[in-house]
């Protein structure tokens, strides 16, 4: 497909190489994107949606993850203006805009008349990271969970998704789908939890994993065994198991306002090393 005046065009699987080389510069916070490329070939089938490129004079220089979730990567705020335009003609299929900051910030500024108002904007929220043993002790008790765990399972993470975004992921009919994601991390062993007399205390997931780094997702402890110190135990022993097993690094994101997680992340060893921001549909 030919670029579009502003040097934007599909990406496939002939421009692999050079997009994973692109990602490459920062492996941490690009994480989902080379997940996605590397298990997708950047296949629009595989990918259910669409990577973009921007090129300058042939060079790869920029790129966008088009699907559910909306992620500029590695793109200076001239970049973003031109998905941003791209995106503007195509009309809005995401229900999610995420990544770094500036670059969310100026796409959405781009799109924002077009796109209609979204539901939340979280505009600052640190993304962290760890690469060494985790600082707090951890939780013996935490391990990766097994089918025969998904009944207890399941509701917390419905639970957690929906005290996380605002709205159940069982809305609309896609109870079916949220539990077929959450029966895939657990097949794939990245799923981690701790149960206390059958009742789960707490949990967390990868949701995407390269050999360099892994995104953590869905941190959850129930309301009434917050205060324990179950989230800073149990990330530690995320950290552990994640770092042994999957991947060097351990990172995440989490809101700004979400003081508890924050400080319990810092008892762990995350440093932030970027800002995200997200708008959600």
């Amino acid at each position: 497909m030919p670029a579009s005046r502003h040097g934007v065009r599909v990406l496939g699987t002939p421009d692999l190489d050079d997009f994973v080389r692109l990602a490459q510069r920062d492996p941490v916070v690009n994480v989902f994107a080379l997940y996605r490329a590397r298990t997708t070939s950047l296949e629009p089938r595989w990918l259910g949606g669409e990577m973009w490129g921007r090129f300058d004079e042939g060079t790869l220089v920029a790129a966008c993850h088009v699907g559910a979730n909306l992620v500029p990567i590695e793109a200076t705020a001239d970049d973003a203006r031109a998905f941003a335009e791209r995106a503007l003609a195509r009309g809005r299929t995401a229900t999610t805009i995420v990544g770094p900051h500036e670059a969310v910030r100026t796409f959405w500024n781009g799109v924002a008349a077009g796109w209609g108002r979204p539901r939340e904007a979280r505009w600052m929220q640190p993304h962290l990271a760890i690469d060494g043993p985790p600082e707090a002790e951890p939780d013996p008790e935490v391990r990766r969970t097994e089918r025969s765990d998904l009944s207890t399972l399941y509701p917390a993470c419905v639970a957690m998704y929906t005290e996380e975004v605002g709205v159940s992921p069982e809305a609309g009919g896609s109870g079916d789908l949220y539990r077929a994601r959450v029966t895939q991390l657990v097949s794939r062993g990245w799923s981690f939890a701790r149960f206390d007399r059958g009742e789960l205390v707490f949990k967390a997931e990868v949701a995407c994993a390269t050999a360099d780094a892994a995104q953590v997702q869905g941190v959850w402890v129930p309301p009434e065994r917050r205060g324990e110190g179950l989230a800073v135990a149990g990330m530690a022993a995320v950290v552990e198991h994640v770092r042994r097993e999957i991947a060097p690094t351990v990172s995440l994101y989490v809101n700004e306002w979400n003081q508890p997680a924050r400080r319990a992340y810092e008892r762990v060893g995350f440093r932030e090393t970027a800002r995200f921001s997200t708008v959600m549909f």
